[in-house]
């Protein structure tokens, strides 16, 4: 995480840009994506992980705004929370190269809405966002489950189906809560994100 890179030593940054390039990855952007891949967990963060989505009225225009621009791009959104300082989409990408525009886009017009509202002009809003290709069965639906339960992990709310701002609700509706649990139980969460290039496939 970009916040994490700013306290190692120069050394510990020696380091980590040294496996990135070994690795074949940009040296401080994380990777970006596969074309070959069609599905992907998105995420991005308020710069300095500031609560600029405090309000929902700003989640609601967030996630309405995503979705339009997704549509258009021939792209669905699969799962989504979205919190006051970040959030994370699960999506198929129609064409994936797409996705970095659709960000630059929202992002770009909710900054510049935000920053009018709240009268900080040239305000940072965004860090940036990351993509991750999901590569298995397993890995989407433990995905999905990460994201479900990303508000109770951050201390937001005592269970994921009390926060608003979630697809959880509509695979509730959907699917109904045995389904849930039994995804909980076969896809635990556990250190999801942990050695993501050695994500084990099934």
């Amino acid at each position: 995480m970009p916040y994490e890179y700013r306290r190692l030593t120069r050394e510990q940054r020696a380091e980590l840009l040294k496996q990135r390039q070994t690795a074949g990855h940009p040296p401080h952007s994380p990777p970006h994506l596969h074309s070959d891949q069609t599905q992907y967990l998105l995420s991005a963060a308020c710069y300095g992980h500031q609560s600029h989505m405090e309000l929902l009225e700003r989640r609601d225009a967030l996630l309405a705004l995503h979705k339009d621009l997704h549509a258009a791009a021939n792209s669905e959104l699969v799962a989504w929370v979205v919190l006051p300082n970040h959030y994370h989409l699960l999506a198929r990408a129609g064409e994936p190269s797409a996705l970095g525009d659709i960000f630059r886009q929202v992002h770009g017009r909710l900054s510049r809405q935000w920053n009018l509202e709240d009268g900080t002009p040239g305000r940072k809003v965004w860090y940036c966002y990351s993509d991750r290709a999901i590569r298995s069965e397993r890995h989407f639906y433990t995905t999905l489950n990460y994201i479900h339960y990303n508000p109770v992990k951050h201390g937001w709310c005592q269970s994921p189906y009390e926060w608003t701002h979630s697809s959880v609700v509509l695979y509730l509706e959907r699917y109904g809560r045995e389904w849930l649990q039994d995804l909980w139980t076969r896809y635990p969460v556990r250190d999801y994100g942990r050695g993501w290039d050695e994500f084990p496939e099934r």
